[in-house]
């Protein structure tokens, strides 16, 4: 199951790095995570105020744009370039462009390298007032995007959907929370979110309100609440937590945890799911820190919760399986823009020639083309150590 995770919010630490123009609107507006508002007739010196990144009215050729860092680097499968509100003054059309660098490139560096964009979203028409949806077919892994909008105007927010693609060589050797959305972890299915949604469970920060946690309905039945998650990797983990902060009156009740190694998580009456922490109680309001036993590979969690309640965060925290890391290393390297991969080869010692001359055998796969290349993708699990 395909689960997508906005690539570009701020809470995955996405930003708005440089902008052509931003008189009426500040371009930071575009990646607000919550919803856009409208508000008319109040004004600033600026004229009106509006939720969004407007620019002034073009008397000149040319066109607008925004540079955005994705917050995690990853698969792009579609573009929402929301223009809610924008009615009179919102673009006739947009394109989007994007890239893949290592490093922290600067704005002037990532617009001089020309080269390195590509066109996701051809320049389409947009509709006022309007999510603007666009489905992006290439499957390459890309750090940056690029927004132009013809030849002016406001747009209240951009989305950049899609999974994320962590680089591996950042894991080696380290342990992490398995189920965050920052390593590409996900909520693919919950019994209820009658108030919020089960994704906010994996997000990589502490909630700052009961707002941002997954609260279901009041039972009144027999049966309880369950939730599970893809794990970002197969892994062995050793710690679980729990986090039921600002539930204080309505935090569920008790807890009960399964695992299973498959990575995408079965049934909920499936047979491979094996306990891993018994049912439990819980406290309002508290971090739950609970040690684990890793004697077995876990892929996908299941979480019981009686009877139903609110919990804000969830954690996973354990080591990447040899196996895992070795399958994410190729699926990384496969999915980088070429200079990326160059880049990457080079990095690593090879001379740019060979690096070249391997990043068109691409896709690879478990054969040893070189041991360069073994070691960055198979990491110190690997069969190249």
């Amino acid at each position: 199951m395909t689960v997508e995770t906005d690539l570009a919010s701020r809470w995955l630490g996405g930003t708005v790095m440089a902008a052509s123009d931003e008189a009426f609107g500040d371009k930071e507006n575009l990646l607000r995570a919550e919803a856009p508002i409208d508000d008319p007739g109040r004004y600033g010196n600026r004229g009106e105020l509006v939720d969004g990144w407007e620019t002034r009215r073009r008397r000149e050729a040319g066109h607008d744009w925004a540079l955005i860092r994705l917050g995690r680097p990853g698969l792009i499968t579609s573009i929402n370039v929301d223009t809610s509100f924008f009615t009179g003054n919102f673009p006739e059309s947009c394109m989007v462009e994007a890239c893949g660098h290592e490093g922290y490139p600067s704005p002037s560096e990532l617009n001089q390298s020309q080269a390195s964009w590509v066109e996701i979203v051809p320049r389409s028409p947009l509709r006022g007032n309007h999510q603007n949806v666009f489905s992006v077919s290439d499957s390459r892994r890309f750090t940056h995007v690029r927004l132009a909008i013809f030849p002016d105007g406001g747009v209240a927010r951009l989305r950049v959907n899609g999974r994320v693609v962590p680089d591996p060589r950042q894991l080696d050797g380290i342990s992490i929370d398995l189920a965050s959305q920052w390593y590409g972890g996900a909520v693919v299915a919950s019994s209820d979110q009658f108030y919020t949604s089960a994704s906010w469970l994996i997000r990589p920060d502490r909630a700052r309100t009961m707002g941002e946690g997954w609260e279901t309905r009041r039972r009144r039945d027999a049966g309880h609440d369950i939730v599970l998650f893809r794990l970002a990797f197969v892994g062995s983990v050793r710690q679980l937590i729990v986090d039921t902060a600002h539930f204080r009156y309505n935090a569920t009740a008790e807890i009960m945890v399964y695992g299973c190694e498959a990575e995408e998580p079965p049934g909920v009456d499936s047979e491979a799911w094996k306990p891993m922490l018994g049912r439990t109680r819980l406290q309002p309001d508290t971090y739950h820190d609970f040690p684990l036993t890793a004697d077995v590979a876990v892929g996908s969690i299941r979480l019981d919760a009686f009877p139903d309640g609110g919990i804000s965060r969830v954690r996973v925290i354990g080591g990447i399986e040899p196996a895992a890391r070795r399958r994410a290393g190729y699926r990384w390297f496969n999915s980088l823009p070429a200079d990326q991969a160059v880049v990457c080869l080079v990095t690593a010692g090879l001379p740019k020639a060979r690096a070249a001359e391997l990043v068109g055998l691409r896709p690879v796969n478990e054969t040893r083309l070189d041991e360069h290349l073994a070691r960055i993708l198979e990491g110190p699990g690997g069969v190249a150590s």
